[in-house]
């Protein structure tokens, strides 16, 4: 596929946690207020170093964490209760194995290298679970804000103190998104999703990636993994998912398997429609005159340019130029990536990606696999993942996209090296008996890097012979951090103000100079 003159320039769509001024906030117009002109000066006059190649990110976040020994790091030689129910396969890498359940990404391992030895240096109550360790990841710190624990972490409240996401803090180095408007970060995640470390913490509000689900609701009673491969499809003990045509039938179920996007809805997350925006255009109007009289200053005197930029982005809701429209591609693309929600994920972030924007995350969640895991892996995860992002990384590099675009995947977290069932009795939502997965385990991970000036082919670090511990240097969030921004340029003395004007480091670890 030829790769085109320029990136794609968005023309519609709509910004729902963007634009914070009070005056706007109090009319529930400030979707259109400051917020989105802030972002749009910003891309007339951004602050671009020049130092790395990449111009976006993908993060691709395995929320639950998935297993090294399931994917990248296999120990096909340790005892049974370590090594698993799987096999191996070869690999494009010569002497390189990976789980046999991820064919495709295997024959392309010269797109990619992998990091097996990332790890959290806190103590173990904090680097063993969810909130916590996805708080360090999310935001490359190795610890919690004073005076947070795991439990508090994960409460969305205000905070006195709290890091920046990684996608903020590219927000405030790279503050330019892409064309008409669109901010340096977007999240895909999935229903309500909001994990802990996903705000703009000290940044405030300007900074906030915006979240976009895409997706129909998700009902499922346990759902997890990828619509149409989420585990509550063929639970045979749930009568209501027994096979028919039914709506509920585990493989008829139109509520659940229909991985089909619409384009973002302004009602839902604004309480206003595209026409009650049209409609309320003088209102907004006047609003915007009496802001201008309180903040009478060059910024504020150029922001008619870019609100009217912002009106044709949001009511323009569809066309070759908005990348949330899916519509536009072609059935052979929407196959390539795969007719499920990761891979329509993907597809879209590929958009966003063309469109200019910054940094785009992915959420893959269902790989907390604490029990059922052999089966939901080979089931369900690892064919997902490996077709969908197979696809992913064929079509950037058809486009010539991948040498520009960084894509990076992990979880918060890694499992434990020997097998266990986390409840000797217990049974899932549908009434099945637990079978053996792995715990929680952030001493050791692996990390998955591809494009975006990436060295391609690499196999970084060795662990034990359990695959339990780094046995050569360990990376922790911080150098994770380190990496995607000094992939995108961004200058390592970069310092950052609280509310305060105190100053702070974003590079808080040292990129993975393997792998680059």
């Amino acid at each position: 596929m030829p790769r085109s003159n320029h990136r794609i320039g968005c023309t519609t769509s709509d910004h729902t946690q963007i634009g914070r001024r009070r005056l706007l906030e109090a009319g529930g117009l400030s979707l259109l207020g400051l917020g989105l002109g802030d972002l749009l000066r910003a891309e007339a006059s951004p602050a671009r170093t020049n130092r790395g190649k990449a111009k976006s990110v993908v993060f691709i976040f395995q929320s639950g964490g998935p297993s090294q020994h399931e994917t990248w790091d296999p120990k096909p030689e340790a005892p049974s209760e370590v090594r698993g129910e799987y096999g191996t396969t070869a690999t494009r890498t010569t002497g390189y194995h990976v789980c046999e359940y991820l064919p495709r990404l295997a024959q392309r391992t010269d797109k990619f290298s992998i990091v097996r030895t990332m790890h959290h240096p806190a103590a173990p109550q904090f680097r063993n679970e969810h909130a916590a360790a996805t708080y360090m990841l999310r935001t490359g710190r190795s610890e919690l804000p004073p005076g947070e624990n795991t439990s508090t972490i994960a409460l969305p409240k205000p905070r006195r103190f709290e890091w920046p996401s990684i996608g903020s803090a590219i927000s405030c180095a790279l503050p330019s998104g892409g064309s008409f408007g669109l901010p340096p970060a977007i999240e895909i995640p999935r229903g309500n999703e909001r994990h802990a470390g996903s705000g703009p913490g000290m940044l405030g509000s300007k900074h906030a990636p915006w979240y976009v689900d895409l997706a129909v609701p998700c009902h499922a009673p346990d759902g997890a993994g990828s619509c149409p491969n989420c585990f509550s499809h063929a639970q045979p003990n749930d009568p209501k998912r027994a096979p028919g045509k039914h709506p509920e039938a585990w493989w008829d179920n139109s509520g659940c398997r229909d991985a089909s996007f619409h384009l973002p809805d302004l009602g839902a997350s604004t309480s206003l429609s595209v026409e009650n925006l049209q409609s309320r255009a003088a209102l907004l109007d006047e609003l915007d005159a009496a802001r201008r009289s309180l903040d009478a200053n060059h910024a504020v005197q150029s922001l008619d340019t870019f609100r009217q930029q912002a009106w044709d982005l949001i009511l323009g809701q569809r066309g070759k130029d908005n990348p949330f429209d899916l519509s536009q591609e072609n059935d052979a693309t929407r196959d390539l990536y795969g007719r499920e929600v990761w891979g329509q994920s993907f597809l879209t972030a590929r958009r966003l990606v063309e469109a200019g924007v910054r940094m785009v995350q992915v959420n893959l969640r269902g790989w907390d696999t604490h029990q059922n895991a052999f089966r939901d892996l080979k089931g369900k995860l690892l064919p997902s993942l490996d077709h969908c992002l197979s696809g992913f990384l064929d079509d950037l590099e058809a486009r010539g996209l991948l040498d520009e675009t960084l894509v990076v995947m992990c979880g918060e977290m890694g499992r434990t090296p020997r097998i266990s069932v986390i409840s000797a009795r217990g049974k899932n939502a549908s009434g099945e008996p637990f079978t053996p997965g792995r715990d929680h385990w952030g001493d050791v991970f692996p990390c998955f890097f591809a494009g975006g000036g990436i060295q391609p082919g690499r196999i970084i670090g060795q662990t034990d012979r359990t695959g339990g511990l780094p046995t050569t240097d360990a990376h922790s969030a911080g150098d994770l951090a380190a990496t995607i921004f000094h992939s995108l340029g961004i200058d390592p003395a970069f310092e950052f103000h609280d509310a305060e004007g105190r100053p702070f480091r974003l590079f808080q670890g040292q990129p993975i100079g393997a792998v680059l």
